[in-house]
């Protein structure tokens, strides 16, 4: 009987600790996935501390430009220690609290997780929604529809919250769509998604629609970015982008503009002018496609299809880093064109990725 008791006597103190957690678990649990304050177009979610943990600035910018598909590990830890903790906001224009478990229990290291969910223009203007992403140590744009983001927030409150954060050197990451909108032109999407082969045929498509001006991350400032980049084939309507930008005379020169493009799975991390590359598990070979055009487009006009030769493009993947400043790295680098519509490269096999 005694090589029982002591068994039972343990178990019985373990289900009786349970039972006393079990409120607290379940709190915690819960506390992610419900909806602590509700307004007119806007909901909040809240995991961690509602206090306000003020925390040093950083002394340099820093962002994390994700490609899409699943969110890397590692670029949001860096996001994490670069801000030192404190309150990690994440906006968002549609979805819901889908971050708050993952980056305050999985990732760790943050005050507190705090989702916005913004889909009107006067939730964008709305004093609580601006003051929470104010006292944000890191800002996490979700992916989504970027035409949102651009429609929605652009000209409000929300958007001058942002833009003081960035003159604060808050670190800002995005995924997908937030990774779209992060340079200083944007493929704001504002007439539906566009497919390389459509861009190339007519770089005048009423999808190919540039915005500028919403939200350029340092070191972003003569870019634009794309994400999900080989996954989707995305290759040539960049150089349509980048063709585009030169014609419409919306840069300086040709030289004034170049191209970001991320693959799914994927973090650039951006330390100053320094872009460092992190992969997910399970994505490894992936990478990040920088391009410079080497002179301005030969054909780019309405209804025809873009000639666009001499691209130049730097590949990184995991063990590579690249120079924005330089615009020069540890990269394979090679040429595209876009000849008559039809993209081609100098790699073996015609290889564009």
């Amino acid at each position: 009987m005694d090589n029982w008791a002591a068994p039972a006597r343990r178990l019985g103190l373990r289900a009786l600790l349970l039972l006393c957690l079990l409120p607290a678990l379940l709190g915690s649990a819960l506390a992610a996935n419900t909806v602590t304050r509700k307004g007119k177009g806007w909901e909040y979610y809240l995991t961690g501390s509602a206090a306000d943990r003020v925390l040093p600035a950083p002394r340099r910018a820093g962002a994390a430009l994700m490609g899409g598909e699943a969110d890397v590990d590692g670029a949001f830890r860096w996001l994490v220690q670069r801000a030192g903790g404190g309150d990690f906001v994440v906006i968002r224009a549609s979805g819901d609290d889908g971050y708050q478990s993952y980056v305050f229990d999985t990732i760790g290291g943050v005050d507190s997780v705090e989702t916005l969910v913004v889909a009107t223009r006067d939730a964008a203007n709305d004093p609580f929604v601006v003051d929470r992403v104010l006292r944000a140590e890191v800002l996490f744009i979700a992916g989504g529809d970027q035409s949102d983001y651009v429609k929605l927030w652009s000209g409000t409150a929300l958007h001058d919250a942002i833009k003081a954060l960035q003159r604060r050197n808050v670190p800002v990451g995005g995924i997908s769509a937030g990774l779209a909108v992060m340079g200083a032109l944007d493929f704001a999407a504002l007439n539906g998604t566009l497919a390389s082969s459509d861009a190339l045929s007519d770089p005048y498509n009423k999808r190919v629609s540039l915005d500028s001006g919403f939200l350029t991350v340092s070191g972003l400032e003569a870019d634009i970015t794309d994400s999900h980049f080989a996954a989707r084939d995305r290759m040539g309507r960049m150089l349509a982008f980048l063709a585009r930008s030169i014609q419409d005379q919306r840069v300086s020169g040709f030289d004034a503009i170049r191209g970001v493009g991320v693959d799914a799975g994927v973090a650039v991390l951006l330390d100053g002018l320094q872009a460092t590359l992190l992969t997910q598990p399970g994505y490894e070979g992936r990478g990040a496609y920088f391009l410079r055009p080497l002179m301005a487009p030969t054909v780019c006009a309405p209804k025809q299809p873009l000639t666009f030769r001499n691209v130049q493009v730097d590949k990184i993947t995991a063990s590579g880093n690249f120079n924005l400043s330089t615009w020069s790295g540890l990269s394979a680098r090679y040429q595209v064109n876009a000849e008559a519509g039809v993209l081609t490269s100098e790699q073996a096999g015609g290889a564009v990725y």
